[in-house]
């Protein structure tokens, strides 16, 4: 690795993290990223949950300062998707590369799709544990088991679910979301790790990266106004990397 590629993975984690806590996307980044400069697929997709781990770490120390401690409900949302994550973590090692690659320019076509629809609306109340229907809970089997596999763009499921489903503010989403996402990647992690599957260098850089982006995106919490221009920003990126993924 050079200082250059260290550099850029630095930065590049820093421009993720903020957006994962925000918005949506940071991994549709960091996991491009990771393969540009040289690993292969699985190692890639490994190697980019230290970062999320530590990030995520990171967003939900701050959460609990700022006074964000919905901790029973968020562990209750947690144990369906820890259990998704380990069938994901584990279904990714199976795919050959050439799979997997295509599934992350389909995963990240979609994401982006997805980010581009308005949000409707909606009268949105606090999270109590009498809202957390079966329906709810399989959801969140459902999205361990794609975070588990790929991450990319789980941002956006989250959203689905947490403001659509349960209609809870987008700033509560965020809350609710970093916590979820940090419990499930744990064994997702150690899945990886077992395979050999994880570079801690590169690993640790861009978490250097992405747990400074995600302090400061702590910060600045927005609504859904106030986060319209990251998710352009992220988007116009985006974009540059499925044309990289696809033409060259």
């Amino acid at each position: 690795m050079t200082w250059l590629e260290g550099l850029a993975l630095v930065a590049i984690g820093g421009v993720a993290g903020f957006i994962n806590v925000l918005a949506a996307g940071g991994s549709m980044l960091t996991l491009p990223l990771l393969m540009f400069l040289g690993l292969p697929p699985q190692a890639a997709n490994g190697t980019n949950r230290v970062s999320i781990v530590l990030q995520s770490v990171s967003a939900v120390g701050n959460f609990f300062r700022a006074g964000a401690r919905d901790l029973g409900i968020s562990l209750r949302l947690s144990v369906p998707a820890v259990l998704g994550s380990l069938a994901g973590a584990w279904l990714a090692l199976q795919v050959p590369d050439a799979v997997f690659q295509t599934v992350l320019v389909v995963a990240m076509v979609a994401a982006s799709v997805m980010m581009l629809l308005p949000q409707p609306r909606l009268d949105t109340r606090a999270l109590t544990p009498e809202r957390l229907t079966p329906a709810v809970y399989l959801a969140m089997f459902a999205i361990g088991v794609y975070g588990g596999f790929i991450q990319v763009g789980v941002g956006v499921l989250f959203i689905a679910v947490l403001y659509r489903m349960l209609r809870i503010d987008l700033a509560q989403v965020n809350v609710f979301k970093v916590f979820v996402v940090l419990v499930y990647t744990l064994p997702a992690l150690a899945v990886f790790l077992l395979d050999g599957q994880v570079r801690w260098a590169y690993g640790l850089l861009l978490a250097v990266g992405s747990m400074s982006g995600a302090w400061l995106a702590v910060r600045v919490n927005m609504g859904p106004r106030g986060a319209k221009w990251v998710k352009a920003l992220t988007l116009v990126v985006i974009v540059a990397i499925i044309l990289r993924l696809v033409f060259f």
